[in-house]
């Protein structure tokens, strides 16, 4: 969107569309009270396997709690305590945890649990399973180690090419909950061209929250100069979303951790600015977005929601039966989006 002249620029009224819903999903919420609930019931420190989320701000905060954060279970001491993250792990991490005698907590959304059983079902089934996902991010490590001689790797639609498979006829594909949907149907497209009897999964892989997210982007994008969005780089599902803000018309469409990381520059001749983040970022995060924007100008915040968001989970089964035990009260999730991580971002 190009304004027509300077004095179009001059007085025109600043303004952010803050797109809606954004942050946390039930699933991240769920992990990051699970690491909290953890180091208050049983003291620092709490092993936690990979990064809970991907999320810089929610790692650090954590980590300074008390919450130690490593590679993989052989790091940690025998017999303590590990939480697993929300992305999942492979039957091989369990074994491991279990040979370790670990106390494991298993953060794993739900979600991402769902798909783990199809992969289950469908290699005992005998079909040849094609994961659509990005080859190395933890989701897909997990997903595949539930069959590794049954499931392939597909990371992108230009992929499709190098598929080989036993039975043509006996295929279907599975997907990483936090792809872009209009890249991952490409690739069902594309795959569907060369194996025309390749089946679904029985229900959509890409989490609600995902969908949502991009569906809100691409509500705002067209009528914005910039898009901002709120995330790290690891984030999957928050770097699509600055890919979706582009191609659904944005300006021109960032990635930042924190609000300290917006160039000034960006903002030269704008008088719209998009604003979201990824699923796993706290909105204390994106208000201190929209207090940098505001001092730049930008102090009319107009929020855009393409839907609403009440889907909750439990808190995972072992630490929920723990508190239960001592006598503890079990928090219910923030249905908000926000998060208990109220540290003022540096």
């Amino acid at each position: 969107m190009t304004p027509t002249n300077a004095d179009d620029i001059a007085t025109r009224p600043k303004r952010v569309l803050l797109a809606a819903p954004r942050g946390y999903c039930a699933g991240v919420d769920r992990a990051v009270v699970a690491v909290e609930k953890a180091l208050e019931h049983y003291g620092a420190p709490v092993y936690v396997r990979k990064e809970i989320v991907h999320n810089k701000y929610v790692v650090e905060t954590l980590a300074a709690r008390g919450a130690v954060f490593v590679h993989e279970t052989d790091e940690v001491p025998e017999g303590a305590r590990v939480v697993f993250s929300a992305h999942g792990v492979s039957p091989a991490v369990h074994a491991s945890a279990a040979a370790r005698n670990l106390q494991t907590i298993d953060a794993t959304c739900p979600l991402v649990t769902k798909v783990h059983k199809e992969a289950v079902r469908f290699a005992a089934e005998d079909y040849d399973i094609l994961l659509i996902g990005h080859e190395g991010h933890e989701e897909v490590e997990g997903t595949q180690g539930e069959a590794p001689e049954r499931i392939q790797v597909v990371n992108s639609p230009a992929a499709v090419d190098d598929v080989v498979v036993r039975d043509p006829e006996r295929i279907v594909w599975i997907s990483q909950t936090t792809l872009s949907v209009d890249e991952t149907m490409e690739t069902v497209r594309r795959l569907r061209e060369r194996f025309p009897a390749l089946q679904d999964p029985p229900s959509d892989d890409i989490c609600y929250a995902t969908q949502n997210r991009q569906v809100a982007v691409k509500k705002i994008a067209a009528q914005c100069d910039v898009v901002i969005t709120v995330g790290s780089a690891n984030s999957s599902n928050s770097v699509r979303l600055v890919e979706v803000a582009l191609e659904a018309g944005a300006g021109s469409s960032y990635r930042i951790d924190k609000a300290a990381e917006i160039d000034p520059a960006w903002l030269v001749g704008a008088t719209t600015v998009g604003v979201t983040s990824g699923a796993s970022v706290p909105e204390i995060l994106v208000r201190d977005v929209l207090d940098t924007l505001a001092a730049h100008g930008f102090g009319e915040v107009e929020e855009v929601r393409t839907a609403t968001e009440d889907l909750m989970f439990s808190l995972p089964r072992e630490l929920r039966a723990d508190l239960k035990a001592a006598g503890t009260p079990v928090p219910r999730p923030r249905r908000d989006g926000r998060t208990s991580l109220q540290v003022t971002p540096t």
